[in-house]
């Protein structure tokens, strides 16, 4: 008998549950067209975004001094990642092809 009520006591508490979630869900999250409509997209990155790894890529000596102002602590944030990323990528395409010979 008490296993009986116990599990009608679940039930009961989940469909609590899920009713108030389904109510609560518009003032938890705010709809779609608001939250597009709170920050501009940008096209173009702006100076305090990170640079890309393709951009270390293409400018290793910028990479290296990105690294090792990360190795000092005077640079922080993604471009630490991205440069050390970058610097990595493009070792392993000259060995590569150092060990292929083209």
């Amino acid at each position: 008998m008490s296993h009986g009520k116990t599990v009608i006591v679940a039930i009961v508490t989940l469909v609590i549950g899920f009713a108030g979630g389904f109510i609560l869900r518009p003032v938890i999250t705010p709809s779609p067209e608001a939250v597009a409509d709170s920050k501009p997209i940008s096209i173009s990155p702006t100076s305090g975004e990170a640079r890309g790894t393709q951009y270390f890529m293409a400018h290793l000596d910028e990479a290296q001094r990105v690294v090792a102002g990360c190795r000092d602590g005077l640079v922080r944030g993604d471009e630490c990642a991205n440069a050390e990323e970058a610097i990595i990528k493009v070792e392993a395409q000259e060995r590569r092809r150092r060990f292929l010979g083209n």
